[in-house]
């Protein structure tokens, strides 16, 4: 079942301040200081349009895996790869398809090199700097080497002023929502174990980031 941020975000206080939607020029600033960092950066309208982004980057024949992103449930893309009519190498079904836990285990780190991995940020610093955190480090393992190509995607409220902001964000908007979606997901409070400053993209073309112009994820 898809999860919505609506799902938690009555039963978790957060900042609202670090969770408003951007000014244009925010949006603007962020875009270009994101590019002079490396990241290729697409912005689009609305979570049709992402996923429309995904869909164009990836190729026939790739092999594909998503580490667990609240916006990329949001914006279909969970539901298409599992279901949907492409010709990509879908590495979750591959992984939930194995019974022995160890294969299972090794199977998901191996999974990190994939060609096209995707997934959410928990903020953007204006200045251009992206953060994020995992309680397994699952979701962000993939980010700064292992995968050939990096998806990003996010919507512009994760935008905030500077990397402090950023790391601020982390504490009081994505930790309580994301404490509450592991509760009822897994039984288990989840933690800032793993946490990723990406500072910038150094190969050329690795990583994209599409901002969304939605409220959207955590």
């Amino acid at each position: 079942m898809t999860q919505l941020k609506s799902d938690y975000v009555d039963d978790a206080e957060i900042d609202d301040e670090l969770d408003d939607l951007p000014e244009d020029a925010t949006i603007d600033a962020a875009v270009e200081n994101l590019e002079s960092r490396g990241f290729e950066v697409v912005v689009v309208d609305s979570s049709d349009d992402a996923l429309e982004t995904l869909q164009s980057h990836i190729p026939a024949g790739a092999s594909v895996m998503n580490g667990h992103s609240t916006t990329l449930e949001e914006i279909g893309f969970d539901d298409y790869l599992s279901e949907g009519d492409h010709e990509w190498e879908s590495l979750p079904a591959e992984i939930w398809s194995i019974d022995d836990d160890e294969e299972r285990q090794a199977a998901r780190r191996e999974s990190q090199t994939a060609e096209y991995f995707l997934g959410g940020i928990n903020a953007i610093a204006q200045t251009g700097e992206l953060v994020a955190a995992d309680r397994s480090g699952s979701r962000i393992g993939a980010y700064p080497f292992a995968a050939e190509n990096v998806l990003i995607v996010s919507g512009v409220n994760k935008i905030v002023p500077t990397l402090e902001a950023a790391l601020d964000r982390l504490e009081a908007v994505a930790y309580p929502l994301e404490n509450e979606r592991a509760q009822e997901a897994y039984g288990v409070e989840s933690a800032i174990a793993k946490q990723l400053i990406f500072r910038r993209e150094l190969e050329e073309g690795r990583t994209t980031v599409v901002l969304v112009r939605e409220q959207l994820g955590y």
